[in-house]
C-alpha cells in the first residue's frame, strides 16, 4: 500500500480545535474545563501559526449537546455570555465602547442564514445616541449592526462594505457573525467558535473571500462562528470509524442481558466506553482501510469523491429549525454582553 501525502489536501474546516486535534503545535497554548456537557477549549496563539493558516491570537471553542430546548440553551447562553465577556476583558475593550455587529451570510440559504439572524434580532441603539435631548439609560451600550449580503448578490466584497461603514461611523470594535464549516460530523450546529483574529469568509467551503481583521478594517474585530454544514467525504469516513465502533461496542456487549430487551437503534455507543478493535479485526471488516488513520482516511474518500463532482457540502434535514435556535442563542448572548442592563 502506497502512503498518502498529507500535504497535497487541505481538510475543509474553519475550526481551530480541528486544525490541530491533538499536536503539540510550538507556540500554543490550549486549556480546557468542562461543565455539565458543555466543554470549553481556550486556545492562544502566540504566534501565527502558518501550517494551519491561523493567525495569532485567542480561539475559544464552545461545545455543546443540544440548544433546542430552553432549558439547554439556557446553559450555553451562561457559557458564551461568561466567555465573550472574558474576551472583551482580555482585549481591554471597556462598557462605554461603541460596537458595530455585522452578519455575514445569505438569507435565501438557510445554513448560510446565521448571521443575517442574529443581526435581525439585536437590540441597537446608535439611532437614540444620535437624537438630541435623549440620554441613553446606563447599562446600554452604542451598536449598531448590518448585513452586507453576499458578493454574488452585490458585487462588492464584504470587506470593502465594513471598511466604507468603519470610517463612517466609526465604531471601536466590530463584532462579525459567521456560518462556519467543520471537518467533524459531530460538531454541526453544535460548536461555536469566538476569536479576536477576524475571519476569513467562505473559506472553509473553498470560497474564501477578503479577511475581515483588526488588520484589514482598523479596528479591533471579534469573530463569532457556528458550524452548520459538513462535507460529504467527512460524512463518509466518519461513517467507517463509527462502523467499527459500533462492531467493538456489539463485541463487547454480545452477552450483555440488559441490552437484549432494547431496539437497537435506541443504543447509542457512542455515550459508552469503547475499547478500539485490535488491527486484525479492523482489516477483517474493511480491509485495508482498516487500519487507515482518520486524517488518511479522509484523504483518500476525497480522491475518491472530490474528482466526481460528489464531495457535496451537507446540512441536518431539521436546520430551519436549528438555525432559529442558534441565531436566538447568539442574538441574546451578544445583547448581554454589550448591553450589562439586560442581564
Amino acid at each position: 500500500m502506497s502512503e498518502i501525502d498529507l500535504k497535497n489536501y487541505k481538510i475543509r474546516t474553519d475550526l481551530i480545535v480541528e486544525s490541530i486535534g491533538s499536536s503539540d503545535i510550538e507556540g500554543i497554548t490550549k486549556r480546557e474545563k468542562t461543565m455539565d456537557d458543555i466543554s470549553v477549549t481556550d486556545i492562544i496563539a502566540n504566534q501565527d501559526i502558518k501550517e494551519l493558516n491561523k493567525k495569532r491570537g485567542r480561539y475559544i471553542t464552545i461545545s455543546f449537546k443540544d440548544i433546542t430546548d430552553t432549558s439547554n440553551r439556557k446553559k450555553v447562553e451562561e457559557v458564551v455570555v461568561k466567555e465573550l465577556s472574558n474576551l472583551l476583558q482580555f482585549m481591554n475593550i471597556d462598557n462605554n465602547k461603541s460596537c458595530l455587529v455585522i452578519g455575514l451570510g445569505n438569507y435565501k440559504s438557510t445554513p448560510d442564514s446565521l448571521g443575517p439572524k442574529v443581526v435581525n434580532e439585536l437590540v441597537v441603539t446608535r439611532h437614540l445616541y444620535l437624537l438630541d435631548g435623549v440620554n441613553v439609560e446606563k447599562g446600554y451600550r452604542n451598536v449598531s449592526g448590518f448585513v452586507p449580503g453576499v458578493m454574488g448578490n452585490t458585487g462588492i466584497e464584504a470587506k470593502d462594505i465594513i471598511v466604507g461603514l468603519v470610517k463612517e461611523i466609526k465604531p471601536d470594535f466590530v463584532i462579525v457573525v459567521d456560518a462556519l464549516a467543520s471537518s467533524a460530523i459531530e460538531r454541526v450546529n453544535k460548536t461555536i467558535q469566538i476569536t479576536n483574529t477576524g475571519i476569513h469568509p467562505g473559506s472553509g467551503v473553498g470560497n474564501t473571500r477578503m479577511e475581515i481583521s483588526g488588520t484589514t478594517i482598523g479596528v479591533p474585530v471579534i469573530a463569532i462562528g457556528i458550524p452548520t454544514v459538513v462535507d460529504a467525504v467527512t460524512i463518509v469516513s466518519d461513517t467507517l470509524k463509527y462502523l467499527l465502533k459500533k462492531f467493538s461496542y456489539s463485541k463487547e456487549n454480545i452477552n450483555n442481558h440488559a441490552n437484549k430487551l432494547k431496539p437497537v437503534h435506541s443504543i447509542n455507543y457512542l455515550e459508552k466506553e469503547v475499547k478500539e478493535l485490535p488491527a486484525e479485526d479492523k482489516e477483517k471488516i474493511l480491509g485495508f482501510l482498516g487500519n487507515l488513520e482518520d486524517e488518511e482516511m479522509h484523504q483518500l474518500m476525497d480522491e475518491v469523491l472530490s474528482p466526481i463532482g460528489y464531495n457535496m457540502m451537507v446540512t441536518p434535514k431539521e436546520v430551519d429549525f436549528v438555525i432559529d435556535k442558534l441565531s436566538l442563542l447568539l442574538s441574546t448572548s451578544i445583547n448581554k454582553v454589550l448591553h450589562p442592563k439586560m442581564n
